[in-house]
């Protein structure tokens, strides 16, 4: 009788999905920017902070909930807009948005996503984010920021540090041939393709635009300066995530965690800021927050928990973050998410 706990923290769940994934498709989703230093060092900076325990606070009662862009939400963990999740489960984005709606938090659905993006929120139940670009062909950004709207999705979530492809050095190894999602627009015989992705030559009056041809919140994703955040902030965004892409676009930048209270210092309270990168414990999640970050974001190991067993491993993973967030919290001496501050870590000198 195998009595096996199964994966018990996020760690475990990514060397599991390791072994049952094609390498090309672990490497795709685990790779980064040519030397993939960014990668690593959005996971180890969360090592540059350290908590600081409380005791004889009551928390016999504690209160993970908190709201996002006035959306509440379970947890303080909301599951980043990543392309193609049938790359680790046939069920794909369907799996995912199930575990998302059952755990109380929100799904950002990608512009790459292996499924369309109307038919997930027909389906879905809980709350969904659409990602897309400032696509080169303007007709089409306004298309999709109409259908969003009317498909019932609830922000919309830019991304900006896509500009211009990477390199990854992964890829080239594995000749892997990225797809373009499903919601783009199939060419006929002998058309040429839809341009998709990002346009080169977006400025922030094209951020400015797309504020003004919605009512849904505007979300800026792929900041990491404060200059740009007040420059989202003036542009009209409702929201900034504070993300390198996983470390998969630019190497050699700092790490999320690193440059979050630059950006909470340029919002100067007038915009909600998130943060992605890194994110593997609980600990995590909470110094983040500490750090003025409303939420955070997970990315790989969303697919980590596809991989090892479809919807159920994503609700796992989203569990195991809950349990280890109440550890830290009761630690802490602090039983609500509102409680969170910036006295519950210290920056810690080097080991």
């Amino acid at each position: 009788m195998n009595t096996s706990p199964g994966p018990i923290n996020l760690f475990e769940f990514e060397a599991l999905a390791k072994e049952r994934l094609p390498k090309e498709e672990y490497d795709y989703i685990a790779g980064g920017a040519t030397d993939e230093i960014s990668v690593e060092r959005n996971r180890r900076a969360f090592e540059s902070w350290a908590l600081r325990p409380r005791v004889l606070g009551n928390v016999s009662a504690l209160d993970l909930s908190t709201t996002v862009l006035g959306t509440k939400v379970s947890l303080p963990v909301l599951l980043a807009p990543c392309g193609g999740h049938k790359k680790a489960h046939p069920e794909g984005e369907f799996a995912t948005y199930r575990a998302a709606a059952s755990f109380g938090t929100i799904l950002a659905v990608s512009a790459n996503a292996s499924a369309p993006f109307e038919e997930l929120a027909k389906a879905a139940t809980g709350h969904l984010w659409l990602q897309l670009y400032s696509f080169r062909d303007r007709e089409m950004t306004k298309s999709w920021l109409s259908r969003a709207k009317e498909a019932g999705y609830e922000a919309l979530c830019i991304t900006l540090d896509s500009q211009w492809p990477p390199k990854r050095e992964r890829n080239i190894r594995n000749n892997y041939k990225q797809t373009r999602g499903v919601n783009y627009p199939k060419a006929g015989p002998g058309e040429t393709p839809a341009p998709g992705g990002a346009d080169p030559a977006a400025t922030w009056k094209d951020l400015e635009w797309i504020k003004s041809q919605t009512n849904l919140p505007v979300v800026a994703k792929g900041i990491m300066t404060g200059e740009d955040v007040e420059l989202c902030a003036q542009a009209g965004a409702d929201a900034v995530i504070v993300s390198n892409h996983g470390g998969r676009h630019l190497d050699n930048t700092l790490a999320t965690i690193e440059v979050l209270s630059e950006a909470v210092a340029a919002a100067k309270g007038g915009i909600e800021i998130l943060l992605d990168g890194g994110v593997r414990r609980g600990a995590d999640v909470v110094k983040a927050l500490a750090l003025g970050a409303k939420a955070v974001f997970i990315g790989r190991p969303l697919f980590w928990g596809l991989a090892v067993d479809g919807e159920q491993g994503v609700t796992r993973v989203l569990e195991i973050l809950r349990e280890e967030i109440e550890i830290t919290m009761a630690k802490c001496g602090r039983p609500t998410i509102a409680s969170i501050d910036s006295t519950v870590v210290v920056k810690a000198p080097p080991l």
